[in-house]
C-alpha cells in the first residue's frame, strides 16, 4: 500500500521509511469550532484548511517534496462568536503553546519543515499562529517553519473582493470553498440568506482595541457577507489561491535563492 498524506494514517514503520529520506515537509491544518451561520457547519475553518494542505500536497509532490499532513487542531481563539451555540475557545496562550510543542516534536522527528496552514481568521488567534512560527523559528531556523497568512497584504490581496472587504465569515468567499470541496455540508438554507455588508475588518478596527463580538456588530445569525452567491467554481479558485499561497512560503524557506 501506498502511504497517503496523512501522518495518522501511517504506521511508526512507514513513517520512518518516509523520513529516510528528505526533505519531507509536515502541514498542520489549524482551524476553530465556531458558528459559521445557519448554513455552515461549526468545523467550516478547520476543514477549509485540510482543503488546502490537500492541495498544497499536491503541489509539493510536483517539486518531488514528499509531504504529510498532521492531525488538525480543531480549536481556536474563538472570542467573536460568544453567546452562540458551539463557539469553543482556548486562550490565546494555550494555543501559542500547543502549536509550539507540535512545532517542536515533528522537527525533533525528522521533518524539514513544518507549515501552519490556518483558516481561522480572528486576530487573535492569527496572532498566536504567528507567535509560535517565530519563536520556533528562532530557536530551529527560519528554515524549519513558515506561517503562510491570508491576513497578510501580499496573500490577501490575491483573494476575492468579499474577503478583501472582510464581510467573508460564512459569506460567500467560506461558502463556495466549503461548496467546492464538500457541497453536501451547504445547507439548503444558503440560498435564502439574505446578503449582510457588515465588515469584521471595519469593526474590529473602529473598536481600538475593544471587545468585538459577532452579535455586537449585527450578526445576529453569525454570518455576513452574501452565502446566496457562493459558487463551487469560486471555491476551487480560491483553494488554488490559497494552496499557492502555502506552497510559495515553504519553497522560499526551503529553497532560498542563490546570493
Amino acid at each position: 500500500m501506498t502511504p497517503g498524506p496523512w501522518l495518522a494514517e501511517l504506521t511508526t514503520d512507514e513513517l520512518d521509511g518516509l523520513l529516510q529520506r528528505p526533505p519531507v515537509v509536515a502541514l498542520i491544518p489549524v482551524g476553530s469550532t465556531e458558528p459559521h451561520g445557519p448554513h455552515l457547519p461549526l468545523g467550516t475553518d478547520t476543514l477549509l484548511s485540510e482543503q488546502v494542505c490537500l492541495r498544497a500536497v499536491e503541489k509539493l509532490s510536483l517539486q518531488n517534496i514528499p509531504t504529510l499532513i498532521a492531525p488538525p487542531i480543531g480549536y481556536g481563539v474563538t472570542c467573536y462568536a460568544r453567546g452562540f451555540r458551539g463557539a469553543l475557545s482556548l486562550r490565546a496562550a494555550t494555543l501559542e503553546a500547543l502549536l509550539g510543542d507540535l512545532i517542536a516534536g515533528l522537527l525533533d522527528d525528522g521533518f524539514a519543515h513544518v507549515a501552519l496552514v490556518n483558516n481561522h481568521l480572528e486576530p487573535e488567534h492569527a496572532a498566536a499562529l504567528r507567535a509560535a512560527a517565530l519563536a520556533a523559528a528562532a530557536a530551529r531556523g527560519e528554515a524549519r517553519v513558515s506561517f503562510p497568512d491570508q491576513l497578510t497584504r501580499r496573500w490577501g490581496r490575491t483573494l476575492t473582493e468579499e474577503f478583501k472587504r472582510g464581510d467573508c465569515h460564512a459569506g460567500r468567499y467560506e461558502t463556495s470553498l466549503v461548496q467546492a470541496a464538500r457541497p453536501g455540508m451547504v445547507r439548503g438554507v444558503a440560498r435564502e440568506l439574505p446578503a449582510l455588508p457588515i465588515s469584521l475588518a471595519t469593526a474590529i478596527r473602529q473598536a481600538q482595541g475593544a471587545p468585538v463580538t459577532f452579535a455586537g456588530i449585527g450578526m445576529d445569525r453569525a454570518y455576513t457577507g452574501a452565502p446566496a452567491e457562493a459558487t463551487a467554481q469560486e471555491g476551487e479558485e480560491s483553494y488554488e489561491r490559497l494552496a499557492t499561497m502555502v506552497v510559495t512560503e515553504i519553497l522560499e524557506r526551503l529553497q532560498p535563492p542563490s546570493p
